[in-house]
């Protein structure tokens, strides 16, 4: 009987820490961690799109996830992104996931060329083989990763025991009931994009694992609270909220979680650093949009006595 419960919630997306010099930092990280211990939030998603895995070395990786582990001690669900643009750095990636007890690891098909589905499961198979003893959880993000899970390709996978579930990012919510509806209640289902938090939950989605939720968790915490207490008007305010600090977060030149990190350093004292390149920093105007974001966040937090 696998436990699912423990994913069930508001897991944010955790982001790459560095020091001066571009280096992991490894006190960020572990800053970091503590700060959603504090914030009380279900768990974290380690080494995803948020923590820009894409520019990290498999070794930088590694780091990231040990700190996280040693200073979460036990308080978080962690789920640990391991897809790499090849098999045997994801593999390796996983069994040193599964080293640490991460509770799941997580996967996006290989990006460029575009496989066939059969290269697909493989990959994932293969990866979640790695892992045995651990749950292994689809991350389908098909206008990043140019390739979306279908029925057919998530039914193959569901012959997989590990696989528990699905970290849905397409932006067509009806994409979250058609998974729930084939999966049934054995299987967990994240809803991904945050701008339609609630309405992922409603229609089926068990939680929530997103990006933007780091830089203003309480309402992230507050709408789930809400859809629990049945309370959907007040759940649609805050979303409401949420998705105008979203929008301002991106109209930034630089690189959205650039924002957020500058966010964060204004509300919580927190210093990550800024994003590995090719990912583009802050302009001086950038920093104007953080600040703007971060007092709306404040604004939104005090408005509903978070």
């Amino acid at each position: 009987m696998r436990d699912l419960q423990k994913y069930k919630g508001v897991i944010p997306a955790f982001y790459a820490c560095y020091d001066q010099e571009g280096n992991v930092s490894l006190e960020g990280v572990r800053a970091l961690t503590r700060y959603f211990v504090k914030k009380g939030v279900k768990g974290v998603y380690v080494n995803g799109s948020s923590g820009e895995c894409i520019y990290q070395s498999v070794e930088d990786r590694k780091l990231v996830l040990e700190q996280v582990m040693a200073a979460a001690e036990g308080k978080l669900t962690v789920i640990s992104h391991v897809a790499c643009n090849n098999t045997r750095d994801s593999m390796e990636l996983a069994m040193h996931a599964e080293s640490l007890h991460v509770d799941a690891i997580a996967a996006i098909p290989p990006i460029y060329f575009h496989l066939p589905e059969h290269a697909i499961a493989g990959y994932w198979n293969e990866i979640s083989e790695a892992a045995p003893h651990t749950d292994f959880i689809i991350y389908n993000i098909p206008q990043l990763a140019g390739v979306a899970l279908t029925m057919g390709l998530f039914a193959e996978m569901r012959k997989n025991p590990r696989v528990v579930g699905v970290k849905n990012s397409s932006m067509p919510v009806q994409d979250i009931q058609m998974f729930r509806q084939v999966a049934g209640d054995d299987y967990v289902i994240f809803n991904g994009p945050d701008e339609q938090f609630i309405s992922g939950r409603v229609i089926g989605a068990d939680g929530g694992i997103g990006g933007t939720y780091g830089a203003m968790p309480e309402l992230f915490l507050e709408m789930d609270e809400c859809l629990k207490e049945g309370n959907l008007a007040e759940a649609k305010e805050i979303q409401y909220a949420v998705n105008q600090i979203i929008y301002k977060m991106c109209s930034a030149h630089g690189n959205l979680y650039g924002v957020i990190k500058e966010i964060l350093k204004i509300n919580e004292n927190l210093n990550l650093g800024g994003v590995r390149k090719p990912l583009p920093g802050l302009t001086d105007g950038d920093l104007i949009i953080a600040e703007e974001a971060a007092r709306m966040i404040r604004d939104a937090k005090e408005k509903y006595m978070l």
